[in-house]
C-alpha cells in the first residue's frame, strides 16, 4: 500500500513538472510522475484524483508565483510586469501550452473548467488592485478598472497563445508596443504608474 504520508504535495509537482519538460505534455502520465518520484501510483491518486487535477495545481501555482512576485511591490512597474508576462510567452512555452491544454480539457470537465475560470479571477483581481493603486481615474470614460484588469489578462493571453501557434510570432515587437499602450493609457489617466 503507499504511503502518501511519506511525500509531499509540493514534490510530486515538482516531479510532474520534471516530466513536463523531458517528455512534454502529450506525453504527460500520472505513472511517469510517479516513477520520476520514485512512488507508486497510488501515492499520487491519494494527492491528486486526475492527471488534469495534478496538471491545475502546477498552472496554479506558477500564476501565484508570478502575481506573489509582482504584488509585492507597492507599484506596478510596467516594463517589470511585461517582462514577467514576456518570459512565459515563446512558441515553446511550458506554462502557456499546459495552461492552453488544460482549457481545451475543460470544453468536457466542468470541473477543470471552474478551476480554470478561477485561477483567471484571481488574476484579473490582482489586476484590478494594481490598476486601482495606480490610476487615479480610468484613461477612457465608461471604461473601468475591473474591465481594464480583464482586458490587459486577455490580450496577454492572447499574445500568448499566437506565439504558441506561430514560431516567427513578433513578440519583441508586440510586448515593446504593449508597453506604449500601456504608458501612454497611463498618461492619459494621469496616475503615477511608473517605468
Amino acid at each position: 500500500m503507499a504511503k502518501p504520508n511519506v511525500i509531499s504535495k509540493s514534490t510530486l509537482i515538482n516531479s510532474a513538472k520534471e516530466c513536463i519538460v523531458e517528455n512534454g505534455i502529450e506525453n504527460f502520465t500520472l505513472r511517469s510522475v510517479a516513477d520520476k518520484a520514485e512512488v507508486t501510483q497510488g501515492t499520487i491518486y491519494y494527492h491528486f484524483r486526475t492527471k488534469e487535477q495534478l496538471l491545475v495545481e502546477i498552472v496554479q501555482g506558477i500564476c501565484e508565483s508570478a502575481w506573489d512576485e509582482l504584488s509585492k511591490k507597492d507599484e506596478i512597474i510596467v516594463k517589470e510586469a511585461l517582462q514577467s508576462a514576456k518570459s512565459r510567452c515563446t512558441y515553446d512555452s511550458f506554462f502557456h501550452k499546459l495552461f492552453f491544454s488544460l482549457v481545451a480539457a475543460s470544453f468536457n470537465n466542468v470541473k477543470i473548467r471552474e478551476q480554470l475560470g478561477q485561477i483567471l479571477s484571481l488574476e484579473n483581481e490582482s489586476l484590478v488592485k494594481k490598476i486601482t493603486s495606480a490610476w487615479t481615474q480610468s484613461p477612457i470614460n465608461g471604461v473601468d478598472n475591473e474591465a481594464w484588469g480583464i482586458i490587459f489578462n486577455a490580450i496577454i493571453d492572447g499574445i500568448a497563445l499566437q506565439a504558441i501557434l506561430q514560431k516567427d510570432f513578433p513578440i519583441d515587437k508586440v510586448y515593446d508596443q504593449l508597453e506604449n499602450l500601456i504608458l501612454g493609457l497611463n498618461s492619459l489617466s494621469m496616475g503615477d504608474l511608473k517605468k
